[in-house]
């Protein structure tokens, strides 16, 4: 009797973050560790990963993280996953491997086990072993996996669509699906992203065309700014400037590495004499390309926007143009992007995200991908909740019985004994792990709602100098403000509030006392401060008191 569960730990309702388990009796196989982009709902976090609480609990049972490819939906959690549990064997295809070394790099993690495999090439784990096949996205080297039980195999898609005119290293290898379908699927999870979207994603996610007519319509500067990783997007970028006089230059270290990285491995076919440098920064001509790193999407041109790069300054004459369509979640900061360049004065061109497409499965892609498996089980990952339910509309569609369709979010299991779909109520803990910064460590609730609070009602510092010996207030109470209120317009509730502090500074002092209570102070200044400034204003700004002796 076999035991088979799988279940995301992030990836389900959500756009990124992908990190799906599969448990087949006592071994765990991971698939992706990705991150997601906040939604500016969580104050100064760059970023958010799964909880790792239950890998590390079970950290003797995992084989291996299987990567797909190399962006940061899929990767970027893998710092610190490798940084909570070192000894985890990371299995990735080369430029996937190459992306990922950058990452520990810059983050400086040094202990790590990476291995690099080959598509189609097996991996075996004892009774089970993990094939992985080549597919088509917006980066090289991006493959699917195969995980092969007693049951049948378990096959995750990762991020596909079917193009006939991608080769090489981009291309699908449909006979070895069509293969693994033959050969028996007991459960597909496959991307839900673009369930709702009718027809094939080809010819859409190739936007070379228009490209081209950027370039001729614009003589001035040209800013583009491309998603990290998408190899696809910079090859056709290339090829057009290619044709032209114009020069590109490469802004950020991240993204410079990358492109040189891929060129060295062949993955990109560019002509180095079209390659500028910052002394072209500031040609009529030029094109200057841009990148994201872990931070929000546009963090680099929302600088220079603001003015705050020290290498370019915006003008009139120049042209922003976002070479990549928006998607769910980042639509609103998209507009306000456009917004602001519409404000200076430049030009700001997009890719409709109607008429172009990012490297995911449309319906038809996902029905042909389900033909070609014929799962017996069918489990929609990867996207919000209306298109993993769009995803099983599809599968239903093709013949899928729908009692056979898997709906779940994270942490809830889908069971299988001995190859089937038991009804079954367990739910593994999952949360939310907010980064900042370089910071490994969750940032957690409490420092968000201090941030809510000083971002919408400011702070106050009250500081007092006592004696030493007498315990007589020496000094102040001095009161600071920011955010809270316009100073020169609230002398007299400055005034109050000195007072207050002195009285409830004095109330819990005895004189001549060889010890004062100062967590009651603290306290107290805090509570009736605070009581006090909401009467007043109806404001609840942080309080914080700061009492030395001399």
């Amino acid at each position: 009797m076999s035991k088979i569960k799988v279940f995301a730990l992030g990836g389900l309702n959500e756009n990124g973050k992908n990190m799906y388990v599969v448990e087949v009796d006592k071994d765990i196989f991971i698939f992706d560790a990705g991150l997601k982009f906040d939604n500016d709902r969580n104050l100064g976090i760059d970023y958010i990963i799964p909880s790792f609480d239950y890998i590390v609990k079970n950290r003797k049972r995992v084989k291996g993280l299987f990567l797909t490819h190399g962006h940061d939906s899929n990767i970027g959690a893998v710092p610190d996953l490798l940084e909570t549990v070192p000894e985890i064997d990371v299995y990735a295809t080369k430029l996937t491997m190459e992306v990922l070394k950058n990452d520990l790099a810059n983050d400086d993690i040094k202990k790590y086990r990476l291995h690099e495999i080959r598509p189609h090439n097996k991996i075996n784990f004892g009774k089970n072993s993990v094939f992985p096949i080549s597919i088509t996205h917006s980066i090289p080297d991006a493959v699917c996996y195969v995980l092969n039980t007693k049951d049948g195999a378990i096959v995750y898609t990762g991020d596909f669509t079917f193009d006939a005119t991608m080769t090489g290293c981009y291309q699908t290898d449909i006979g070895k699906l069509a293969y693994v379908g033959k050969q028996g699927v007991l459960c597909l999870l496959s991307e839900s992203i673009y369930a709702e979207k009718k027809g094939h994603t080809s010819p859409n996610n190739r936007v070379a065309d228009f490209i081209r007519e950027v370039l001729i319509k614009n003589e001035n500067r040209i800013i583009a700014t491309v998603m990290p990783a998408h190899f696809y997007r910079i090859q056709e970028i290339f090829n057009e400037v290619s044709k032209t006089h114009r020069k590109i230059v490469i802004m950020g270290k991240t993204l410079q590495t990358m492109i040189n990285t891929a060129i060295k491995n062949n993955y990109l076919t560019i002509d180095s004499r079209k390659i500028g440098d910052l002394t072209n920064l500031n040609d009529k001509d030029v094109f200057v390309l841009i990148s994201d790193e872990k931070e929000k999407p546009f963090a680099n041109l929302e600088r220079i926007i603001k003015g705050y790069d020290k290498y370019i300054k915006l003008t009139e004459q120049d042209t922003i143009f976002i070479t990549e369509p928006s998607y769910a979640g980042i639509e609103k900061r998209m507009a306000i992007i456009m917004d602001d360049i519409a404000m200076l004065g430049a030009n700001a061109i997009s890719l409709s995200s109607k008429k172009h497409l990012l490297h995911h499965a449309s319906s038809e892609d996902l029905m042909m991908m389900i033909n070609l498996m014929q799962p017996k089980y069918y489990f929609p990952v990867k996207g919000e909740y209306r298109h993993q339910y769009a995803n099983a509309t599809i599968a239903e569609e093709v013949g899928i019985p729908k009692e056979n369709i898997i709906l779940k979010e994270n942490g809830d299991v889908a069971e299988f004994v001995n190859g089937k779909l038991i009804n079954s109520t367990l739910h593994i803990d999952v949360d939310d792990t907010l980064i900042d910064g370089k910071s490994q460590e969750d940032v957690g609730d409490l420092v968000l709602k201090d941030r809510e609070m000083l971002g919408s009602n400011g702070i106050v510092i009250v500081s007092c100098t006592l004696d030493k010996k007498t315990k007589e207030i020496l000094g102040g109470p001095e009161i600071l403000t920011r955010g809270f209120i316009y100073v020169k317009e609230s002398q007299d509730l400055l005034i109050e509030t000195k007072e207050l502090a002195r009285d409830i500074i004095n109330d819990n002092i005895v004189p001549n006392s060889q010890r004062v209570d100062y967590s009651k102070i603290k306290n107290d200044v805090r509570d009736r401060l605070g009581k006090f400034f909401y009467k007043e204003t109806e404001s609840k700004p942080m309080i914080i008191t700061v009492i030395q002796e001399v």
